[in-house]
């Protein structure tokens, strides 16, 4: 009888720490409008369009411009949950991607970040699929996986403090950071 009360209890804990919220293969599109990462081979699934935007719409810039492409962007904002980079940020990549084609030599890490809800796991493999999901947009614009590194933070790194929508609109993230 303990056995089957323990085996219960030990289901219930495991339960209550599962997530509804599916991690899978990150979804990316090439400039062909073919799926590529999520096990699909239409572009109607749920991918993001690699279509070029107007460049007003760029978050703000990093300091030490002098390390990578001169004005060019380098965060991409995520929404609740998500892995999928938004139209918005096509051009932040081409841009990064046009600097990295040209300098060969150069190499950036992609830092993945979450906002401060959900747990410790949870929070570092979503990171993952942030950081994954820009190193494979940038491998579809032609960029040697030599020069990429994908790594996740999680929550530990917050960009800004505080536990509103606005500090966690800033905190899901991937920076893109020169080495």
């Amino acid at each position: 009888m303990r056995k089957y009360i323990f085996s219960l209890v030990c289901v219930i804990i495991l339960s209550a720490c599962s997530t509804s919220v599916p991690i899978r293969d990150v979804p990316v599109v090439d400039k062909t409008g073919l799926a590529v990462g999520s096990g699909t081979t239409s572009a109607s699934s749920n991918v993001t369009s690699m279509s070029a935007v107007d460049s007003k719409t760029l978050p703000n810039s990093l300091p030490n411009m002098d390390l990578g492409p001169s004005g060019a962007a380098r965060i991409v904002y995520f929404d609740l949950d998500s892995y999928s980079i938004k139209a918005e940020y096509q051009s932040l990549i081409e841009a990064n991607a046009k600097f990295l084609r040209s300098n060969p030599s150069r190499k950036i890490s992609i830092e993945g970040h979450t906002d401060e809800r959900g747990g410790r796991e949870y929070n570092l493999a979503l990171g993952q699929k942030r950081s994954d999901a820009v190193r494979k947009a940038f491998s579809l614009l032609g960029i040697a996986e030599s020069q990429l590194e994908s790594i996740s933070y999680g929550k530990e790194k917050p960009a800004v403090q505080g536990s509103d929508e606005n500090a966690y609109s800033q905190n899901r993230r991937a920076e893109i950071t020169y080495r």
